[in-house]
């Protein structure tokens, strides 16, 4: 069976954005995310060698999400001007690698990637998906792993791999539990309020005693310190309805999607128009008469 790599689009764009300089061509067009990025790309298959490879981006917010939470991810930053410049021409580049660009309006990449990731390791092949994002934690079993990208803080750590031993070791919990886990402590980036004062040390001794959430809420008169027993009761509706929130989909909207060719003379033209010189002479030296990626 194959080696499957599916990258979380956007989460990788703003780590690329934020790890080059700010790089512009002649006339003053940005393009320090794009070198990271096709560094990035070359750098995951040179050092994974998959057999395929797709890239998934947000096209617009989670329509089934917002219709439960209308403040879901409200608090959001909006992009940097650099960077939203340059998403058009990343997607660009990444359909002329012939890694596709899956996306679908309403619909949350994250969604997409999860089910992408399940229907493959159903078919038996090996994901890892490729992401800083804490909620793919819960798509983590025996052929599905997550490949971490260096802390920007601290690059020398290097690409991680997380296994399902990976998450317990991280997160105090397993995989099967990240979603509820999510749900009970909150999670600020997606602006889902969890138990007030409710951190992570708290949550793991909840699970390891009542073992899920539901568990948890049907003992909120046990649970210890005492302060939480009446507020988890009473935000017992609350707290399945962040369940909803922080659980990923496990059917996509999509057909299965594979990957293509590297479209070389679209790829050639793009980079010598983007002034990205050494990223042209090492692309002529990996595709050149070669015609397929994979």
């Amino acid at each position: 069976m194959a080696k499957w790599l599916l990258l979380d689009g956007y989460n990788l764009a703003f780590r690329a954005f934020y790890g080059m300089p700010e790089l512009t061509r002649t006339d003053g067009f940005p393009t320090g995310a794009l070198h990271g990025w096709i560094k990035t790309i070359w750098r995951l298959q040179d050092q994974e060698k998959p057999d395929a490879m797709l890239v998934f981006f947000d096209l617009g917010g989670s329509q089934d999400r917002l219709a439960l939470h209308p403040e879901y991810k409200a608090q959001r930053k909006e992009m940097p001007e650099p960077l939203e410049k340059q998403i058009p021409v990343i997607k660009e580049l990444t359909r002329a690698l012939g890694l596709v660009g899956v996306e679908l309006d309403g619909v949350e990449s994250d969604d997409l990637v999860a089910a992408q990731a399940w229907a493959l390791a159903n078919a038996g092949h090996e994901v890892l998906i490729v992401s800083a994002d804490k909620d793919f934690a819960q798509c983590v079993d025996d052929r599905i792993k997550i490949l971490t990208p260096p802390p920007t803080a601290n690059p020398k750590l290097g690409w991680r791999v997380l296994d399902s031993a990976g998450v317990v070791e991280k997160f105090g919990v397993p995989p099967a539990r990240i979603a509820e886990y999510l749900a009970l402590i909150g999670d600020t980036s997606d602006n889902i309020r969890g138990v007030n004062g409710v951190g992570p040390k708290t949550a793991v001794k909840w699970f390891a005693e009542f073992q899920t959430l539901e568990g948890i809420i049907a003992h909120a008169a046990e649970l210890k310190p005492e302060r939480f027993r009446e507020v988890v009761a009473q935000q017992a509706d609350a707290l399945r309805l962040n369940l909803k929130l922080t659980m990923l989909r496990t059917e996509s909207p999509l057909p299965h999607v594979a990957p293509g060719g590297v479209e070389e003379v679209k790829l050639f033209a793009l980079l010598e128009s983007l002034e990205m010189k050494s990223s042209l002479i090492e692309a002529k030296e990996r595709y050149s008469g070669q015609g397929e990626l994979f």
